[in-house]
């Protein structure tokens, strides 16, 4: 039983005395989505209520979550991972999606899906660029960077923190930084301070701009289901772009058994022939609408197998017999026909239709 309510009433009926008894099994706390920082403990609350025993289990991405020292379910249902992971190119990363199941003799409960995300703070893509203003007028510098969580922007200058409490200063979204009415004094070097659970980091000097490029994209591939699929795609500039997949006729890549190697190399761990199609590494500016992009053919072959049998007839002497054999396969499979060992070629009794069908 699947729902987030689980009832089941059990009556007991005596002479003269009718006694039911019910029991509920329900969710007091779903796990909710969180950040992550990595090599600290994160706690994944599921907690439960109904009649005891209940067995609490969880899943990540779908899949039963293994226990182990590192990885626990504590009593009260909450998982436990003592110092959060991110391994190199996303092999067992602790990133994902986490659901807990709650069970107990009267059903079962799937709770919420909480997504867990790994906070980061990367370089800075856009740094404050050098100006010259007259005194009396107005300078602007700005910073961008991506953080998860979002950062806070602070402003230094001379690597002293901005009195921000000056009216001629004024601080919009997006690390923009308005100075108005500039002075003598107000010349220096200003750098911006991006801070969040992850990281602290500092603008620097403006760097040269280079447009995307992509060095090796994705090789056309021949495979067999159940093979594993690997699409380059190394993509350079400045600032380092963005690196995306999608298919060409629209359709979703999905997320089973789809992982990122490195900064932009897919993967598709035991392909089927639903993921044969054309693929489109695209390598973007950050911020910009500055894109290049490469394709990459993925044909997934199937072996041929039977669907239908030829079944065994009797029939008389001058009456018809037909005999079915249906297969499939990517590419189609050709059939052929024998007789006691021997190929049956066409001729004025026998007859082939629709592929030797």
């Amino acid at each position: 039983m699947w729902s987030e309510k689980a009832t089941q009433t059990i009556c007991v009926v005596g002479f003269l005395i009718g006694v039911c008894l019910a029991s509920e099994l329900s969710f007091l706390l779903e796990p909710s989505d969180v950040i992550a920082v990595r090599d600290r403990p994160l706690m994944l609350e599921c907690r439960v209520q109904g009649e005891e025993p209940i067995m609490v289990t969880w899943r990540k991405n779908g899949v039963p979550l293994p226990t182990s020292p590192r990885v626990r379910v504590l009593a009260n249902g909450t998982l436990f991972i003592q110092n959060f992971q991110k391994r190199k190119e996303g092999v067992d990363a602790d990133m994902g999606e986490y659901d807990c199941t709650a069970q107990n003799r009267y059903g079962l409960l799937v709770s919420r899906k909480a997504k867990v995300l790994l906070a980061s703070l990367p370089k800075f893509h856009t740094h404050p660029a050098s100006m010259a203003v007259d005194e009396g007028g107005v300078a602007r510098f700005q910073c961008q960077i991506n953080g998860v969580p979002e950062a806070n922007i602070t402003w230094e200058r001379d690597r002293i923190a901005l009195n921000t409490s000056d009216s001629r200063y004024t601080l919009l979204p997006m690390g923009i930084l308005q100075v108005t009415g500039v002075r003598q004094s107000d010349a220096g070097v200003f750098r911006c301070v991006a801070t969040n659970i992850a990281n602290v980091r500092f603008s620097g000097a403006p760097k040269t701009y280079k447009e995307p490029v992509i060095l090796s994209g994705p090789q056309n591939l021949t495979l067999t289901v159940h093979q594993t699929a690997i699409l380059e795609c190394i993509a350079t500039g400045n600032p380092r772009p963005i690196v995306s997949w999608s298919r060409l006729d629209g359709r979703s890549i999905g997320v089973e058994g789809i992982q990122v190697l490195g900064t932009g190399n897919l993967m598709i761990s035991d392909v089927s022939l639903q993921h044969s199609g054309v693929y489109v590494c695209a390598a973007n500016r950050p911020g910009t609408r500055m894109r290049r992009t490469a394709l990459g053919r993925l044909v997934v072959q199937a072996p041929p197998e039977f669907l239908q049998w030829p079944q065994s007839v009797s029939k008389p002497a001058g009456g018809s017999a037909v005999f079915t054999c249906v297969a499939q396969g990517v590419p189609e499979p050709h059939l052929i026909w024998l007789k006691n060992g021997k190929v049956l070629m066409p001729g004025h009794n026998v007859k082939l239709t629709n592929n030797n069908r």
